[in-house]
């Protein structure tokens, strides 16, 4: 009896800790409660954030019966390296060639997860430690210029209205893609004068409430008309989602713009660029953004706690008038910012 039992538990004791098991439980008792972003980290393991199946070809369902004791550095750098090569197992592509930031989330989940593993005792290292982290790509200076600014704008009018709208607002706001994509209706105004991200959606974590300028309003009162009654106002699953296959909607504005290589987060510094351009102060351009350093940074930022808000209001409307004047214009009439100043 005593023999018998022995090998239930060694046997209850091996299904408890191999990778599809332990990938789960790091999810729900770990990284869901203590990590911002948990829904990327679970999809990088292999796991549907919705309901904690797994995903087919996905890198739990790949090692799902694989005890964790035994899987090593030579693993994890095999898969770490593919997803550099042709992306995560079991998920689409972003994009073409190499992709070293999603390698390295790879590997920092995988070591996250690992290192849990080791504080409670179910593994005695962490596989992670010694694999070659790859390499931090140069920091990205594409901005878009005014003539390319039109062709997105047109580019962006031939989307479908769930589409074009999210890319327009991205330009107009400088905010980012997974901020415009999953706007609620709850973070609007009634009147759509302003949009309130909390800091469960941001990427510093501080909430960041949003003037509206005229042009931004227009668009999302449209959009918030269409989404009545739905949470997300971005969706084509009648709101229960926000929108998403991003990855073919630039494929789609790249043919249509034909410009050199740029990618969604450009309109992000488009705007910071455009508006220091236009003559917005650094700070300002910073709390429109909701972005930290300079001004705000380190010890400055702890007592610098000003919002800026009538600035912030000033500075998008100054940019977002900008921004019509090019798509107003048209490209016989675009003037880069630079003469401008002349």
């Amino acid at each position: 009896m005593a023999e018998r039992e022995r090998r239930r538990a060694t046997t209850l004791d091996r299904a408890a800790n191999t990778f599809g098991t332990a990938a789960r439980d790091f999810i729900e008792q770990y990284a869901s409660k203590k990590t911002r972003r948990w829904e990327e980290q679970a999809r990088l393991l292999g796991i549907r954030p919705d309901d904690l199946t797994l995903i087919p070809k996905g890198l739990a369902d790949r090692w799902n019966k694989r005890p964790i004791a035994e899987i090593d550095g030579h693993d994890i750098y095999g898969v770490v390296d593919e997803t550099r090569r042709s992306g995560a197992p079991g998920l689409a592509r972003r994009s073409e060639g190499l992709t070293e930031a999603r390698a390295r989330a790879m590997l920092s989940c995988l070591s996250r997860m690992f290192r849990w593993l080791v504080q409670h005792r179910r593994i005695t290292h962490n596989p992670c430690t010694g694999v070659h982290r790859p390499d931090t790509p140069k920091a990205r200076d594409r901005v878009l210029t005014d003539s390319e600014i039109l062709k997105f704008w047109s580019a962006a009018d031939a989307e479908r209205p769930e589409f074009g709208a999210p890319l327009k607002l991205l330009l107009l706001t400088g905010c980012r893609l997974n901020e415009v994509a999953g706007m609620t209706s709850g973070e609007l105004s009634d009147d759509c004068m302003t949009w309130n991200i909390p800091g469960a959606r941001t990427k510093n974590g501080r909430p960041h409430l949003v003037p509206l300028a005229p042009r931004a309003q227009e668009i999302l009162a449209s959009a918030k008309e269409t989404a009545a009654g739905r949470n997300y106002i971005f969706s084509t699953t009648d709101g229960m989602s926000p929108v998403s296959g991003w990855s073919k909607i630039k494929r789609r504005m790249d043919q249509r713009m034909e410009i050199p290589p740029w990618r969604l987060h450009d309109l992000r510094r488009t705007a910071a660029t455009g508006m220091a351009e236009i003559g917005i102060a650094p700070h300002i351009v910073e709390a429109a953004l909701n972005h930290i350093s300079g001004a705000k940074a380190g010890v400055a930022g702890i007592y610098n706690r000003a919002q800026y808000a009538a600035e912030k209001k000033a500075a998008l409307a100054r940019w977002a008038q900008h921004v019509s004047g090019i798509v107003a214009g048209g490209a016989d009439n675009v003037v880069p910012l630079e003469k401008k100043r002349r």
